[in-house]
């Protein structure tokens, strides 16, 4: 075999493993980041049953189908007090509501 095609050889098997090296690195897997590493916090939102009193209080106020009112978000604002944004076919309602059921105000957005 001559030096070149020896050389040709070593550089095809050193192209080859190189490849099988960075394939194998791909399947390694990483564990998931913690909870402080990650891009979303945690946010609390309203319980289903605030959420929806919040829909029928909006649409009895506006006199509308409650079908027609949907819970777009909600977070709470502190221990006690919700906030639950509202579609309102197609009108924009913010509603605060207490952790018993309170609702405190309905306001237009």
């Amino acid at each position: 075999m001559s030096t070149r095609q020896h050389a040709l050889k070593r550089s095809i098997s050193a192209t080859a493993l190189g490849s099988l090296a960075a394939i194998l690195s791909a399947c390694v897997s990483t564990p998931p980041p913690t909870p402080d590493q990650m891009s979303r916090t945690k946010v609390e939102t309203a319980p289903a049953d605030l959420q929806l009193l919040c829909s029928n209080a909006v649409a009895k106020a506006d006199r509308i189908d409650t079908t027609k009112v949907l819970p777009v978000s909600s977070s709470k604002l502190d221990s006690n007090t919700y906030q639950v944004e509202l579609d309102a076919g197609g009108k924009k309602t913010s509603c605060l509501v207490d952790a018993e059921g309170n609702v405190k105000s309905i306001q237009p957005v």
